[in-house]
């Protein structure tokens, strides 16, 4: 694993004014973020209006995150084989057909179309993800990876942050058939951001790569045959076991006696958590033997913050709690999403991440249906400690099964 140079807040912001390709490729990232949250937080509070149950929002939930899983392990050998940057700009651009469809979403007898647009956006979203990650190492010089890293990291919290804190107001305020319009317009500037990348976006093959079914057998071996790479792309599946705690949000915020707006704040308070978890946490990227226990508490801290929101009676210290659980939550998908980039072959790199994504959403989508089955007659209270315990539980037997290994060799900066 090369050397993590260490990363400061003038690092990061010093390859976002130099490198003007991971400039276009962040702030595509960032505005399709966006554009996302402008998205979920308007359809989360309509559902619930137009059918008067909490079901469907933890179906279009589950249908975001359970589509994308079963996709990854295809589509990360897409991003292995074809162009990253035409992968990324054909994704955006279909995302923004499927924002136009819920204008369709009218009555309760059309809350289908909901499920099937979030469902496509989903596909879409499964092309992305992969490509984007697998890209980043390639539009940055080495020394610059632990920065853009860092900036990466963040960039899904910030537009959590903006888009669910404007999703929400311009639900209320507008009402949420507009949001889906600007939605559609954000994706579209996305695509168009990506296209202005120069840099290629993947290493030059040698040959050519296997076909889809084979090329995925063959990254599941290399992370068979690798204990370390096989520990970081099973640790965000204790954040996503507790992430059923989003089907509770609009509930949350009705039961504080924050109305609709109070939706939107929570996931923006997840977002500020997501945003600053990589700050707090980024110096343990030059510390390589910090990593693993890094990993473990951040993993505990979510779910116990998650048990402490399932306590309160305040709105605004519920807010802090989620920005708590959720600081730990990002730092844990920055750690190992650095290592893996780091540590895994470019050829491989795409599959790998499909892998990790896959894992990670497949267990998001499974707490989130189970929340949904019981959202209607259970204590919302009893269903937030319950996805806490779930993710301190699967972290004790992560860290019981991952830290007793011995540790690699350290760097200087250790």
């Amino acid at each position: 694993m090369p050397k993590a140079y260490g990363t400061s807040v003038p690092a990061s912001i010093s390859v976002l004014t130099r490198n003007r390709d991971f400039r276009n490729l962040f702030t595509a990232d960032l505005i399709g973020l966006g554009a996302d949250w402008f998205v979920m937080i308007p359809l989360l509070t309509l559902l619930p209006r137009l059918t008067g149950t909490g079901v469907w929002g933890a179906l279009v939930l589950a249908a975001d995150t359970g589509v994308t899983a079963l996709l990854l392990p295809y589509t990360g050998t897409v991003a292995d084989r074809l162009d990253r940057r035409r992968i990324l700009i054909a994704a955006d651009l279909s995302m923004a057909a499927c924002a136009l469809a819920l204008l369709l979403v009218r009555t309760a007898s059309t809350a289908w179309v909901a499920l099937v647009a979030v469902g496509a956006i989903a596909v879409a979203k499964a092309y992305f993800a992969p490509a984007a990650q697998a890209a980043l190492p390639n539009v940055v010089d080495p020394e610059d990876l632990t920065a853009a890293n860092a900036l990466s990291g963040s960039a899904w919290g910030t537009m959590l942050v903006i888009g669910a804190s404007l999703g929400g107001i311009a639900s209320e305020a507008f009402g949420p058939y507009p949001c889906f319009v600007a939605a559609c317009a954000l994706l579209c500037l996305s695509a168009f951001q990506v296209g202005r990348v120069r840099r290629p976006l993947q290493a030059a093959r040698e040959e050519t790569p296997a076909r889809p079914f084979a090329a995925v057998a063959e990254a599941l071996r290399y992370i068979r045959g690798n204990s370390r790479v096989a520990s970081l792309v099973t640790v965000k599946s204790a954040v996503g076991l507790g992430n059923g705690v989003l089907t509770l949000f609009p509930v949350l915020a009705v039961t504080l006696g924050a109305g609709p707006m109070g939706t939107g704040l929570l996931f923006a308070a997840r977002g500020l958590g997501a945003l600053i978890g990589p700050i707090v946490l980024r110096r343990v990227l030059t510390h390589r033997s910090w990593l693993l226990p890094g990993l473990a508490l951040s993993m505990s801290a979510y779910g116990l913050a998650y048990i402490g929101v399932s306590l309160v009676t305040w709105f605004p210290l519920a807010l802090v709690g989620v920005v708590l659980a959720h600081l730990g939550a990002g730092g844990n998908w920055m750690m190992s999403n650095f290592v893996l980039q780091a540590e895994v072959p470019d050829a491989l790199r795409g599959r790998v991440f499909a892998t990790d994504f896959m894992l990670a959403t497949l267990s998001v989508a499974a707490s989130q249906l189970a929340v949904g089955a019981f959202i209607d007659h259970t204590n919302p209270r009893l269903l937030l400690a319950a996805c806490g315990a779930v993710t301190v539980l699967y972290s004790a037997g992560w860290s019981a099964l991952t830290l007793r290994r011995p540790s690699p060799a350290t760097s200087p900066a250790d």
